[in-house]
């Protein structure tokens, strides 16, 4: 049995590590919350594209034939690319990421086509390396605050290999935020883009709203729109943003997602290491209460042997 010594020096250093992690969880919790508000801020901008492709779409009798529109004839190579995150201390962020873009490479190779990785974050990197899987590029460094300038650096690549035919499709895994609690792997086909996706057919509004942004189309018809450059050229300079915007939106996703496992799994921790403090206090007491047993015996004895 450990001597009272030894038992106070676990407690401090558990006190210590629920320090440290109660102060974790309310940094967390502080910057999720300004997470939680860059991913509503960036709702208004990507409906506001949509009806804008939406309106310049009718006036140019239809989406024109952009390259990240076309699907190509043949898949022969996908790109997997992984959002995580810079850091760990976050729970099963990064491994449920990286898990599930192996799944999708194995589903590639069942196609019988290749694939190749483009990691966000250094976890993701060091994970794919150690497993000696073919990582082309790597972007680290910003998973915590991803800024619009990070998109679209990424968006232009996978555009640019995949026009050039160097990528036959594109695929986005990254964690999806729900709530602190709660967040989903989520899967999406990045390139080619769906024609859906781009002018909004389908897309889930605000009820609330719903009214008055239908008055507002309906006005938005009935006028005379003049368009700088022409409407098919805009869309060929407008269309291919959706990729910025929709690696943008993962990344923020993604940002959220880790504040909020990693608050929640610094939670976890500070309460594991206060039930730890709890049972160590038991012990300690168990401790002096055999050490001062051990000390009446030894005086008794003593006692009974002069006596």
């Amino acid at each position: 049995m450990a001597n009272q010594k030894e038992v106070r020096s676990r407690i401090a250093s558990i006190k210590n590590i629920n320090k440290i992690t109660r102060a974790m969880e309310m940094v967390a919790a502080a910057r999720l919350r300004r997470s939680e508000q860059r991913i509503a801020a960036l709702r208004p901008y990507a409906e506001g594209m949509r009806k804008l492709t939406r309106l310049a779409a009718e006036q140019a009798g239809g989406l024109p034939r952009v390259p990240v529109l076309d699907e190509h004839d043949e898949v022969k190579r996908v790109g997997v690319v992984l959002v995580t995150g810079d850091r760990g201390l976050a729970g099963a962020f990064n491994t449920n990421v990286i898990r599930e873009g192996v799944r999708v490479r194995d589903r590639v190779r069942g196609e019988g086509a290749e694939a190749t990785f483009s990691v966000v974050g250094r976890k993701g990197v060091s994970a794919l390396t150690f497993r000696k899987l073919d990582v082309r590029t790597s972007y680290v460094g910003f998973t915590d605050r991803p800024a619009f300038a990070n998109a679209r650096e990424i968006g232009e690549e996978l555009t640019a290999r995949y026009i050039e035919e160097d990528l036959d499709r594109v695929e986005l895994v990254y964690n999806r935020y729900v709530s602190p609690l709660t967040q989903h792997v989520w899967r999406q086909t990045l390139l080619p883009l769906q024609r859906a996706d781009v002018i909004g057919e389908g897309a889930e509004e605000d009820g609330a709203e719903e009214g008055e942004q239908t008055e507002a189309e309906r006005a938005q018809s009935r006028s005379d729109w003049e368009y700088e450059p022409e409407p098919e050229e805009l869309l060929e300079r407008l269309i291919p943003e959706y990729v910025t915007i929709s690696v943008y939106r993962a990344l923020l996703e993604s940002a959220a997602s880790e504040l909020g496992a990693r608050m929640t799994a610094m939670r976890n921790a500070a309460e594991n290491a206060e039930t730890m403090m709890d049972d160590l206090t038991l012990e300690m007491n168990r401790v002096r209460q055999a050490e001062i047993t051990q000390e009446i015996l030894e005086v008794v004895a003593g006692a009974e042997a002069l006596g």
